[in-house]
């Protein structure tokens, strides 16, 4: 019988509308496994007990008025520490931030809490998001539910953890670079970044998204839903979309779908990665999909000069921190980001000028595909105490080349339990959709979804 911590979002709140649930029963069911759990996952910053329940009783209320607030009326929710909410510090994973509380929810938050969601806390992230791991300077280490001396990933690193451990069923994070996705593929959920300006984000950057980690797509279509209203802080923001995130049966037969097994840039594909990765993609086909293989399109040259330009930012940001708060940030990233001192304009030209690059990249390969189909990561997840899977900060990009392009491109991929290596840690498939094209990707989601073999149980701590 399923625990009320692990049931999803949807069923919740068909739940609730059919009088056969509270809302306060279910976040206590969760707050009941996060007490058991969370010291050892690490996964949360800045728990509200008190307040989830306050939440909880007032959507309680609402349902039995028969009011709901919206869609995820008295469903649980996190949110990752880098999305401001209002009252609480937001201190982006480092001990150098100083600890102001936030003036005001951010769009995210603010739309959770206008449908009713009910936030319980934040998750933890490494320092300044720069990481693909659970490493951090203010948090505890986070870990991976599956395999505790295994990192869940980052820069989401809670999120992911907290999703696959059944502290509730939504969870939201952000991604510049793959920081949704791979903590998603090496916990096994599912986790959307959305084409860009689809969910809208204050302070809007370059590549960077708002998006879930859920355990079903189901649960990310609505999550998305809700997300995705608009906001006036954001000036990049898409227009609303005309979307039913419900409807995600569709048709696979005849659909295009690029296959993409190494792009022979960064770490090598190891062989359990790429194996459950072909087999997703004949599933795909057997449904009657065109699967074709397709060569690399992301070459040394645009990952090392997306490197460069992040270094520089990051450079740029830190060098102009007190010399007491800098030497609070983690050793490893201190070291990446002052190795570009250096560098020349001309250099930091050329690595901005990456972007565009590799967007014409990938949307060059969209135009003649429907959907791409890749591993989300090279490798499984890593021993959770290194903060790079190459353990060398200078070779810090190494495992996100099929992550990153379409951050730089703006079109929305998803990634999506896929298989198992031999110790049983899970393998992300990742599937990229044309720009705007959210809910297809999803629904291409669910459909694979549907036609996998049989997922293992999710883990108990």
């Amino acid at each position: 019988m399923t625990e009320l911590a692990d049931l999803p979002a949807v069923d919740l709140v068909a739940a609730y509308r059919a009088g056969e649930m509270s809302p306060v029963e279910a976040i206590d069911a969760v707050l009941a496994r996060v007490e058991s759990s969370e010291p050892k996952l690490c996964a949360l910053y800045a728990p509200d007990p008190e307040g989830a329940r306050a939440a909880a009783r007032a959507s309680e209320r609402r349902w039995h008025a028969g009011e709901p607030a919206g869609p995820l009326d008295g469903v649980p929710v996190t949110v990752k520490e880098n999305i401001a909410t209002k009252g609480t510090p937001v201190p982006q994973g480092t001990a150098a931030t100083e600890l102001i509380p936030a003036a005001e929810d951010a769009p995210a938050p603010a739309r959770l809490r206008e449908s009713g969601a009910v936030i319980f806390a934040k998750t933890t992230m490494p320092d300044y998001g720069m990481l693909s791991s659970g490493a951090s300077s203010f948090h505890h280490l986070s870990r991976n539910p599956w395999d505790l001396t295994r990192t869940p990933g980052g820069s989401s690193a809670g999120a992911g953890a907290a999703a696959a451990a059944g502290y509730g069923p939504l969870h939201v994070g952000t991604d510049i670079g793959g920081s949704i996705r791979l903590p998603a593929g090496w916990c096994g959920v599912v986790g959307l970044k959305p084409s860009f300006g689809r969910i809208p984000v204050s302070p809007p950057y370059a590549g960077r998204v708002i998006g879930p980690l859920t355990r079903t797509v189901a649960d990310a279509a609505l999550l998305t839903s809700v997300l995705s209203a608009p906001d006036e802080r954001d000036h990049t923001a898409l227009p609303p979309a005309d979307a039913d995130w419900t409807r995600l049966d569709r048709e696979v037969r005849g659909l295009r779908i690029a296959l993409l097994l190494d792009h022979r840039v960064g770490l090598p594909v190891e062989p359990v990665v790429t194996a459950a990765v072909t087999a997703a993609a004949q599933l795909l086909a057997s449904a009657g999909a065109v699967v074709e293989p397709i060569d690399p399109f992301l070459s040394r040259e645009m990952l090392d000069g997306m490197d460069l330009f992040w270094r520089f930012r990051s450079c740029t940001d830190i060098s102009a921190l007190p010399a007491e708060r800098r030497a609070k940030i983690l050793p490893g990233i201190a070291q990446w980001a002052t190795s570009a001192e250096d560098v020349s304009a001309a250099e930091v030209f050329h690595g901005f000028s990456q972007m565009d690059a590799i967007s014409v990249a990938a949307n060059r390969v969209a135009r003649d595909f429907d959907y791409v189909l890749s591993p989300v990561a090279p490798i499984p997840a890593f021993p959770a105490e290194q903060a790079y899977p190459t353990g060398d900060p200078m070779r810090a990009m190494e495992h996100i080349a099929f992550t990153l392009p379409y951050n730089m491109s703006g079109q929305p991929a998803v990634s999506v339990n896929c298989g198992w290596t031999p110790e049983g840690l899970p393998i992300g498939l990742q599937i990229a959709g044309k720009r705007f094209d959210d809910l297809g990707t999803l629904a291409l989601a669910r459909t694979y979804e549907r036609i996998r073999p049989a997922q293992r149980p999710w883990p108990r701590l």
